[in-house]
């Protein structure tokens, strides 16, 4: 992995993370939680969404979206855990 493949991956996890943390509201964690939320949604999104048939194709647009997906799963857990 090159240095640019790195940093593309951060900003689709900040982009992500950010994005998850509009969406389900009052969790934000900052820029470096809003990166590692990113990056484990996309990695959360990767494991279930090929599971039920919803694919998004290449390219980074889609990169976002699926990243957004998974950490919007992630962040609706971590809120289920928090309340419990």
């Amino acid at each position: 992995m090159g240095i640019e493949s790195l940093v593309i991956m951060l900003l689709i996890g900040a982009v992500a993370g950010w994005l998850a943390g509009q969406i389900v509201s009052g969790y934000g964690f900052g820029l470096l939680g809003n990166i590692v939320v990113g990056i484990v949604g996309a990695f959360v999104a990767g494991l279930i969404l090929p599971r039920i048939g919803l694919g998004l194709g290449g390219g980074i647009l889609a990169a976002i979206i699926h990243a957004t997906i998974g950490a919007v799963i992630l962040l609706f857990l971590i809120k289920l855990v928090k309340r419990a």
